[in-house]
C-alpha cells in the first residue's frame, strides 16, 4: 500500500515537472539565430567537452575505487 502511494506521487511529481516543456512556445528563435552564425558548434563543442570531462572523471574515480576495493580485499 505504501510502495503504491510512493509510485503514485512520483508520477505526480514527473508529471507537474513536466508541464512547463509542454508550455514553451515552438519557435526557437535564439537556436535559430545561433545556427545562422555558426555559434551552434560552439555550444555543442563546450557541452560535448564538459560531458566527456565528466565520463572521465567517473571512470577513474571508478577505477580507484575499484583498487582500493581489491587491496583491502
Amino acid at each position: 500500500m505504501r510502495t503504491k502511494i510512493a509510485q503514485f506521487l512520483f508520477v505526480m511529481l514527473l508529471i507537474l515537472l513536466a508541464l512547463p516543456v509542454l508550455a514553451q512556445d515552438s519557435k526557437a528563435e535564439m537556436a535559430d539565430g545561433m545556427r545562422s552564425n555558426g555559434k551552434i558548434y560552439v555550444v555543442i563543442a563546450v557541452i560535448l567537452t564538459i560531458l566527456g570531462g565528466l565520463i572521465f572523471y567517473v571512470w577513474r574515480l571508478d577505477r580507484k575505487i575499484t583498487k582500493l576495493e581489491n587491496e583491502n580485499s
